[in-house]
């Protein structure tokens, strides 16, 4: 398996079995939470830039995207937040990343075993 493909399904895997689903018919705004670490030696000036293209180039042209905002934190940490219109516009979402051309800019620098995805509905 793809390092990709493993980092996505281990994020959707842990998002949905603390996620309730939404009852038939039901829909709400979700927002997504990511937190991760950069790879030694990965400054948050480096990967600012990175991060911006991502968003830039592929999270802000997806349907159903709301807003995204990220933060550095001590010690190499991250935080992502994605604001979606629903669970099925994120999930579309996290479908494309992988062939995405700003992602794989943005894998490189990341520690993917750190990375940790949570859903909160609206």
């Amino acid at each position: 398996m793809s390092p990709w493909k493993f980092l996505l399904s281990s994020a959707l895997s842990a998002t949905f079995a603390v996620q309730p689903a939404l009852a038939a018919g039901q829909s709400g705004s979700v927002i997504e939470v990511v937190t991760f670490k950069l790879k030694a030696g990965v400054a948050a000036s480096e990967f600012a830039p990175i991060d911006k293209a991502v968003e830039r180039e592929h999270v802000a042209q997806q349907p159903g995207f709301v807003s995204r905002e990220s933060a550095h934190g001590a010690g190499g940490e991250w935080l992502v937040i994605v604001h979606w219109r629903s669970a099925k516009d994120a999930d579309a979402s996290m479908a494309t990343f992988e062939k995405a051309p700003a992602a794989a800019a943005f894998m490189s620098k990341i520690e993917a075993s750190t990375m940790s995805m949570k859903r909160y509905e609206r």
